[in-house]
Parts: structure tokens; C-alpha cells; sequence
């Protein structure tokens, strides 16, 4: 069978391969190479003295960008592109980590392991293909008929196959040594159900660091230098970015609506008359190209799956029948209901989104058309207000923050902040975005770097952490004075004596918010550990001193949690394996010496192409 694999070398939909052939034709052809320092070797990274080229980031970003692509039906936004190649570069690292894990421990796959989990152990994909289900349940006959067949050996299934299983099995052999000693004490259990079940309520005093002046307290320049080299990270911050922008939307006007709707009931007439089905029509003309690619299906579930108006149209159909028009906040809907069983509905659609006709796109278009011309990517930033100037677009102000999308006046307006902390410099204009609901176009008017500041720059924000902190210390001495007086009275009576408030408490558990109070900190804790009614010691936060009371507690059930603790070790178990999984790989990376060099070639890249940098997160 592994020598069938291998003699497979066709592309099939089922699986992501690398594309580096794709990946050289884009260097080739886009001038990455011979223009610039990204070569066939330029690396983007280097995980403990090993590789990832640059080739290889380029190519796995791209194959991301296609499938979202291809999802959407629509051209991806910079931000959407910055998620996705960090996640093509976190993808890679991961591998790489592993790799070497396996190594580290003799970890291998023999060609047995990979035919035997191929022949019984599908993927998941595979399994969820309708070809291979008997009444919507994976059936293995037509699994096995399907790779002894010569279909399966056509469409390259088998050499994806063994390349699946050649990745998959060496990790799941190194999962199973990094979980096989999880265990679950019957005293952890327990733990854990009173943590969940025990609770209280209190009453409280608190006392803030804002009531303390700031005469009260002094800070020196060697503490603010001390505080800065032992917290750098902490003051780590993304680029921020003042631009000016430019936009056009795309108006709807009635008629845009009116004809999305009669678009929607002359394709219903179509299927009712039968010269086209409801999931060819959906694979043609709906713009939900997910669904709409395996013929409108939309799965089987319950209630409170969709927005309001399309469910209560789902629910009111007969199966078998084709909704009226829905209006919902996306377009149009046409649905089909396959099959009910109680709350339970088998359904499929058509969305067609609400656009502006041809005529009203025409002029939209030419506008945006004049705006490039006389503006996008121009050497000189006064470009950009002769273009406002000509074509009587207003222009309008706002502050773009690494990794964060653009809003103006509430208004989102994509790519401009990816491309302002991309790679941009001062004075720079942007090529003209399009997106579903219109044109933009932006001028970088100034730029703060990311990452960490010089402590010049920051030293009164450093100074008032430490104040903060000092604050609190003061505090705690007051806060002593007055449990004092409270415990030889009431809280509500000390209080009263100073004018402070007492605040209650909703009833809370160790995990949960307790209003007033915070969550996982010294305060929950001590509400736990107080004897009910007792007035206890100050207790200090983070953000405030306490004075509690308990007013009330109630303990865990035991007898409740015996009856549900086979289940619960269960739960706790997978909990625990999945933890220590993160952890694990968490540690692979922290140990890890990483060199990234992502922003150099993506600037390089920019530069050779005399394009905006591929966008990076800080």
C-alpha cells in the first residue's frame, strides 16, 4: 500500500501541501530575488541554529490567504493577511520545535504504523466527506472500497495520506509520553468542587491609593531605574501611527435593495420550476462561498444557531419548500429546509448580499479610479491633499495602532493601520484599499516605533507605578486602625465614624468575579478563610485595601460530589492532559533561542517589490 502512496503525486482538496514551486514563481516574477537580500536561503527565522526560509513562510502564508479567500469570496484586508502570517510563522516554528523534539527523544514512525492508521484511523476530513457517509454517519466499507480504488490513487489521496500520518503519528507518540502520568487524586477532585462550589459573601471597606496624595509619598530617580530594568516588558507597546484617509464608500441606495430582492425571487422561480437545483444554484450564485460550495449546507442543529429573522424563517418552513426572500443584516436569503426532527434542522441556503448596481458601481469606481491617479503611492504627501482638493473628498484624521484595525468616528477602515505600522515611513501614501463597503486611501503623518520605550520617555508613568504601589503600603496602615475599630464595634459603625462606604459583595467562588472585590486575588481568598461574622486584617490587592466581613459561606456538598465524581475525574483528566500539553509546547518555545527575522524580510520584500510590507504584529 505505501509504495501505492508514494507513486501518488496529484494535488487533492482534502489536504494543505507546500506549494514552493508556486512560492519561487511569485519571488521570480515579483523581483524578490536578485533585487534584494531575500534569496532561496534567506531564512525568516532560526529555532535553535535551524532554518525556516523565508520561501517557506511566503508559501504557507499564501496557502492561507487562498483558503480564506476562497471562504470569504472576497480580497483579504492587510490585517486579515497579518493574522495569517503569523499564523504561517507560528505553524513553522511549531514544527520545527517538534521535529527536533522527536529527535531529542527517538521518537520515529515505521511505514506498518502509517498503512495501519490510513486503512482504520481516517482523518477527520475524510471522515466528514459525504461521499463516504451512510445516512450522515462515516461508513468504513466505503472508506476501504474507496482507497482500493484507482479514484483514490488519481486524485493523490494516498501519498497525502502518508504524508498526514508521517507528520500525525510522531506527535501523538510524543503527546502520549508527555500524559501518560496525569492523574487525578481523589483529594485534587475535591479541591477543585470546592473551589467551584464553595461560596460567600461579604461586606467590605476599601481603600483606595487615589485617596492618598501624592505629597505623601517620594520617589527617586534610582528606584525609577530599578522599577524600568526589572519591568522592561511590561512597558512593551505596539507602533502607533497618525494618519489622514481618504474614503469612498459604496452607498446602497432602495433600489440596490429592491434589486437584490428581485434578484433573490427570480432565482427562487428557478428552482421551483426545476431548470436549476437549490444546491447548484448555491454553489453559482451564493455569496456565502463556504456553504455554497458543498451546495448551500448549513449542517444540522438546533435553535440559536442564526440571527433572528433567518431562524424564525427556517422554523416556519415546510421541508422540502424554498423560503420567500429574508432580509438579514448580511443580504438575502433563500432557504431550504432538508429534513426536522423536533428542534432539530437539516438546512441549506443562498445569501445574496445587497450591492450597488452596475451603474451606481460604475461612477463609485471611476472615483476611486481619479483618487489613484492623482494620489496612490505618490512621492510627494502634498498628493494627497491636491486629490481632496480636486474631487471634494473630505479628509479625515485618526490614530492607527499596530495590530489593532483602524476606526474613525466609529467607522472601520481596513489595511490603513497595517499598513501605517508595516513598514511605512512619514509622508508616505498608501495604494487605494478596496473592500465590500468602499475605497480608502492614507497619508502616515507621523509614526511612534513599537516596543519598549526609553525610560526617558516614559519616566513619569514609571514614577507614578511606584507611587501607585507606595500608595497602597500607606494604606495598609490606615486600613489596620480602622479593622481595629471594627471589630470592637461594626463595620457599618467604624465606617460611619470616618464616612467611609460599605460595599456588599454578590455571592461568589474562588473562580468567579466577586463584585467589588476583583477576582483570583487576596480579597476572594480571604473570604474564604475568615470565620463567618469576623471583621479580619487589611488585605492588599493590586488595586485597593480591603477590610472584610464574611456574612455568609456555604460549604461544598460531599455527598454530591461522590455522586458525580467518576464523571468529573474524567472531565478533569482531559482538562489536566490538555494543560500539560500547552505547557509542554510552551516551554519547547520559551527554552527555545529564536531568532526572528520577520520584520527585516518583510521590509526587503517591500522594498525589492516597491510594495507595503507583508504586516506584522508586534
Amino acid at each position: 500500500m505505501l509504495q501505492g502512496m508514494r507513486a501518488a503525486t496529484k494535488w487533492v482538496w482534502i489536504f494543505i501541501a507546500a506549494a514552493f514551486v508556486g512560492g519561487f514563481l511569485l519571488m521570480d516574477t515579483s523581483g524578490l530575488m536578485g533585487r534584494s537580500a531575500i534569496t532561496p536561503t534567506t531564512p525568516v527565522a532560526t529555532v535553535n541554529g535551524e532554518d525556516i526560509l523565508a520561501t517557506q513562510w511566503f508559501n504557507v502564508s499564501q496557502q492561507l490567504e487562498a483558503e480564506e479567500t476562497r471562504n470569504s469570496g472576497r480580497t483579504l484586508t492587510l490585517e486579515e493577511r497579518e493574522r495569517l502570517a503569523d499564523q504561517a510563522y507560528e505553524q513553522l516554528v511549531g514544527e520545527v520545535l517538534l521535529r527536533q523534539e522527536y529527535r531529542r527523544r527517538g521518537i520515529k514512525v515505521t511505514n506498518a504504523e502509517i498503512e495501519n492508521a490510513a486503512r482504520y484511523n481516517p482523518p477527520p476530513q475524510l471522515m466528514q466527506s459525504p461521499e463516504l457517509q451512510t445516512e450522515g454517519q462515516f461508513d468504513p466499507v466505503k472508506y476501504q472500497r474507496f482507497l482500493a480504488s484507482p479514484l483514490a490513487r488519481q486524485q493523490g489521496v494516498l501519498v497525502q495520506l502518508e504524508s498526514y500520518y508521517r507528520s500525525e503519528i510522531p506527535k501523538q507518540k510524543l503527546f502520549e509520553q508527555v500524559v501518560s502520568d496525569v492523574y487525578v487524586s481523589d483529594e485534587r477532585l475535591w479541591t477543585f468542587w470546592r473551589d467551584t462550589h464553595d461560596s460567600a459573601q461579604v461586606s467590605f471597606v476599601s481603600f483606595l491609593p487615589e485617596s492618598v496624595p501624592d505629597s505623601r509619598v517620594t520617589v527617586s530617580d534610582a528606584e525609577i531605574r530599578a522599577f524600568y530594568d526589572e519591568h522592561r516588558k511590561e512597558f512593551d507597546r505596539p507602533a502607533r501611527a497618525v494618519v489622514s484617509v481618504m474614503t469612498i464608500p459604496r452607498r446602497i441606495t432602495a433600489a440596490d435593495t429592491a434589486a437584490a430582492r428581485a434578484k433573490a425571487v427570480a432565482l427562487k422561480q428557478q428552482i421551483e420550476s426545476g431548470s436549476v437545483t437549490f444546491e447548484n444554484a448555491a454553489r453559482a450564485e451564493s455569496a456565502d462561498t463556504a456553504s455554497g460550495a458543498n451546495g448551500g449546507d448549513l449542517g444540522r442543529g438546533g435553535r440559536d444557531r442564526f440571527v433572528a429573522d433567518f431562524e424564525s424563517a427556517a422554523y416556519a418552513l415546510t421541508p422540502g419548500r424554498v423560503s420567500e426572500p429574508v432580509l438579514t443584516p448580511f443580504g438575502y436569503h433563500l432557504i431550504k429546509v432538508d429534513s426536522r426532527k423536533g428542534d432539530t434542522l437539516s438546512l441549506r441556503h443562498i445569501l445574496l448580499r445587497i450591492e450597488q448596481r452596475e451603474e451606481s458601481a460604475v461612477l463609485t469606481d471611476r472615483r476611486a479610479d481619479s483618487l489613484a491617479r492623482i494620489a496612490a503611492a505618490a512621492d510627494d504627501p502634498a498628493k494627497f491633499d491636491e486629490a481632496s482638493r480636486t474631487l471634494g473628498i473630505p479628509v479625515t484624521r485618526g490614530t492607527a495602532i499596530e495590530g489593532q484595525p483602524l476606526t474613525i468616528a466609529g467607522a472601520y477602515v481596513p489595511s490603513v493601520a497595517a499598513w501605517a505600522t508595516g513598514g511605512a515611513s512619514k509622508g508616505d501614501i498608501s495604494d487605494l484599499f478596496d473592500w465590500d463597503e468602499g475605497y480608502a486611501i492614507a497619508r502616515l503623518d507621523s509614526l511612534v516605533e513599537g516596543g519598549v520605550p526609553k525610560l526617558d520617555d516614559i519616566k513619569g508613568e514609571v514614577r507614578a507605578r511606584i507611587a501607585r504601589g507606595k500608595k497602597l503600603d500607606l494604606l495598609v496602615a490606615d486600613a489596620r486602625t480602622f479593622a481595629t475599630a471594627a471589630a470592637s464595634s461594626t463595620l457599618e459603625q467604624a465606617a460611619a465614624a470616618r464616612s467611609l462606604q460599605v460595599g456588599k459583595s454578590d455571592v461568589f467562588t474562588r473562580t468567579t468575579p466577586a463584585q467589588g472585590l476583583g477576582r483570583l486575588n487576596e480579597a476572594v481568598g480571604a473570604a474564604f478563610a475568615l470565620p463567618v461574622g469576623a471583621v479580619g486584617a487589611p488585605v492588599r490587592t493590586e488595586d485597593a485595601v480591603f477590610v472584610l466581613r464574611v456574612d455568609r459561606r456555604t460549604q461544598s456538598d460531599r455527598a454530591e460530589f461522590e455522586a458525580q465524581k467518576a464523571t468529573l475525574r474524567q472531565q478533569q483528566t482531559s482538562a489536566y492532559r490538555q494543560q500539560r500539553l500547552q505547557e509542554f509546547i510552551q516551554n519547547l518555545r520559551d527554552v527555545a533561542d529564536i531568532d526572528d527575522n520577520r520584520k527585516s524580510v518583510a521590509r526587503a520584500q517591500a522594498q525589492a517589490a516597491n510594495l507595503p510590507a507583508l504586516p506584522l504584529a508586534p
